[in-house]
């Protein structure tokens, strides 16, 4: 297991877009310590900021973690990145497969573009958390997000493929969501589906709906029970949303229509 002690707080944000266990396997402690991180004039190296020591191994754990860490494990397509404490914005964006922990919260936009492999905040998510940065076309786009605190505003923007789950989120939930599912087990802001064209939104509870949002009653759905035993096998707290019974609603009604929300009845 390699590892990237942090010295302190960073000076400035930093882009660890570049740092995946693949991309240091090949690499010697002072060559990577050379790499640049940096997003101002200082010229900040990873040596800079972390303690280093490698293995070679296909596991990464960085410990301590700053709200100014940007893009961990941006660039993972395999093995694993585990970091101790919180992540600035754009966590695993654009990621394509591997494993992705954060012990603490995390900014922004995490999981925007994401692919493949499975995102874990064991805190809280900021605003956009698997939604589309400005002028991408989608957000999540595959891959599963998993975030056990609450997810801020936005939450699956635009959100293309993939599965999210959440304790809680705030206001536009799935807003512009193309597809893909999220699953919250508590309560979501106002005006959930704001603008979803396709795609399932499932939560406890929810704020001021749209009027364009029309009920459909509650149905017994093949795909409702098979997601609920892909939560079981996931050990996912959100299966219990499964154990009643779930009201529909159907929209957004001023788009394509063709999305849905369940809520506990």
């Amino acid at each position: 297991m390699s590892t990237l002690r942090l010295r302190g707080e960073p000076q400035e944000r930093v882009d660890l877009l570049s740092i995946t266990p693949l991309a240091l396997k090949a690499l010697t402690e002072a060559e990577a310590g050379k790499l640049a991180i940096g997003t101002s004039r200082r010229g900040l190296t990873l040596g800079d900021v972390f303690e280093i020591s490698l293995d070679g191994s296909d596991s990464l754990v960085i410990e301590g973690g700053s709200s100014r860490l940007d893009r961990v494990g941006a660039a993972l397509s395999e093995g694993s990145i585990r970091v101790e404490g919180d992540v600035g914005q754009r966590l695993g964006e654009g990621m394509a497969g591997g494993t992705l922990t954060v012990t603490g919260s995390a900014g922004p936009y995490a999981a925007t573009g994401a692919t493949g492999g499975t995102i874990t905040i064991e805190g809280d998510a900021g605003d956009y958390a698997g939604g589309a940065v400005y002028a991408a076309k989608a957000g999540l786009d595959g891959a599963t997000l998993v975030i056990k605190g609450r997810a801020g505003d936005h939450l699956g923007d635009r959100m293309r493929k993939g599965l999210i789950l959440a304790e809680s989120a705030g206001a536009f939930a799935a807003s512009r969501m193309i597809a893909g599912t999220i699953v919250v087990s508590g309560a979501l802001g106002d005006h959930p589906g704001y603008g979803m064209r396709r795609g399932t939104l499932i939560a406890g509870s929810h704020g001021a709906l749209l009027p364009t949002f029309v009920e459909t009653g509650t149905p017994d759905l093949v795909f409702t029970r098979l997601l609920a035993q892909t939560l079981k096998r996931l050990g996912a707290s959100q299966v219990s949303l499964f154990g009643g019974t779930l009201r529909r609603y159907s929209g957004d009604l001023a788009t394509l229509g063709k999305g849905e929300l369940f809520v506990s009845a």
